[in-house]
């Protein structure tokens, strides 16, 4: 494999724009990353684009690529269209990766989009209810509460109609994880409290605004112990990065941020909560990567809730279980912490339009490693990861994308 370099990022600031098409989300983003690249579109061989729900929440399907790049005098190149549920830019990502890493292509574009935001938040939730296995999934989620004894159903009343299912799964899975290693509510409040701190300094995220504890705890229930703040907002947004070889980066104004490791995986169907599709992928991107966890100097999770964000560092082993609750009360996953998580507001802050959530990840470690992050900068940043995974299997993970940056 040749070494790939990212060399152009953009990004507009997610938020609600019932006024934009996604042409004009495109837009913005790929016009944003070939102004900081210095490049022009001529120059691009190939796109990758990835996106989850455009056809339920636009009516738009097969061709998305195409129709928003060719929109902006983008077209005759060879355009990936991917759908990966929450992890679908990611993907797409490391396809584009694999295709200059392999010499394929010496130049290629990724972009992830999403407009999701829709005042009848019914269809939204509708529509990231599609990524389960909408035969099976609950038959699935019945057999494993009567094989483990559970009293209470995982997907209480009214799941799907005024929240996502996804947040009773992962109440559920926060839950096991309070009792095995003594975490609170408090402690998740206090982690979506961080995450606003940062959002509040990121002038993409969707929201900009610093929380207390009292504000996160008192926001209100959506399934216990998650509070609205705690999970992640619905909105549109779209991100993307310019992708090259080795031998093409000095046609580029910015220090290179190199692609040290990349992975791919899906969920199974199992009953072992320990065996997760975040547990069983860490070790290979950190293989691939030649590093150890310990060697990471900022990452940002999957936080689609604030608990999501500790549970993610303990199962790629960056946090030791036991002292969870300790690292959050010490402060150890803030900006001028122990490991800095989620420098950009994370999910929970900057926002979630799935399709686009891990080209924004992308777009903040990227920036990290520039060292042109500004009130939010990790000092002396070298190696940066991103963790992106979205839809349930059985009651794992469907999808995941794991990168590692080296600058």
């Amino acid at each position: 494999m040749r070494d790939v370099a990212v060399v152009g990022i953009g990004m507009m600031k997610f938020g609600k724009y019932p006024e934009k098409s996604i042409k004009d989300l495109v837009r913005e983003a790929v016009s944003a990353t070939l102004a900081d690249a210095g490049a022009e579109a001529r120059g691009i061989e190939a796109a990758y684009v990835g996106s989850a729900a455009p056809g339920i929440m636009t009516g738009q399907e097969q061709i998305k690529a195409q129709v928003t790049l060719s929109a902006m005098g983008i077209d005759s190149i060879p355009m990936y269209n991917i759908e990966n549920a929450c992890a679908s830019s990611s993907s797409a990502f490391h396809l584009a990766w694999t295709a200059v890493g392999a010499g394929l292509y010496d130049c290629v574009l990724v972009v992830g989009f999403e407009k999701l935001y829709d005042k009848d938040k019914l269809k939204s939730f509708m529509a990231l209810g599609t990524a389960v296995d909408v035969e099976n999934g609950l038959k699935h989620l019945e057999e494993f509460q009567k094989r483990h004894g559970l009293n209470d159903a995982i997907i209480a009343a009214g799941s799907g109609q005024n929240r996502s299912i996804f947040m009773d799964m992962y109440a559920y899975y926060t839950r096991t994880y309070m009792e095995q290693y003594g975490l609170t509510q408090t402690h998740f409040a206090k982690i979506a409290v961080k995450s606003h701190r940062n959002g509040a300094l990121n002038p993409h995220a969707q929201y900009q605004k610093e929380v207390t504890v009292a504000e996160v705890l008192q926001s209100g229930d959506v399934a216990f112990p998650l509070t609205r703040m705690m999970c992640s907002p619905i909105c549109d947004g779209a991100a993307a990065a310019l992708l090259v070889a080795r031998d093409k980066v000095k046609d580029y104004p910015h220090q290179p941020v190199w692609i040290a490791g990349s992975v791919v995986g899906s969920g199974r169907i199992n009953d072992d909560l320990g065996d997760t599709l975040t547990k069983r992928l860490g070790p290979k991107v950190f293989e691939a990567a030649g590093i150890g966890p310990q060697e990471i100097d900022v990452i940002e999770v999957h936080d689609a809730t604030s608990p999501s964000e500790i549970i993610t560092l303990i199962e790629l082993g960056l946090c030791p279980g036991e002292e969870a609750g300790q690292w959050i009360d010490a402060g150890h996953l803030e900006v001028n912490g122990k490991l800095p998580t989620n420098t950009s507001g994370g999910l929970a802050s900057k926002g979630h339009p799935i399709g686009a959530t891990g080209m924004g990840q992308i777009h903040e470690i990227v920036q990290q490693l520039r060292d042109t992050a500004g009130r939010r900068q990790v000092r002396g940043a070298r190696v940066g990861m991103t963790h992106n995974g979205g839809g349930i299997l059985g009651v794992d993970a469907a999808a995941m994308a794991l990168h590692i940056f080296k600058r």
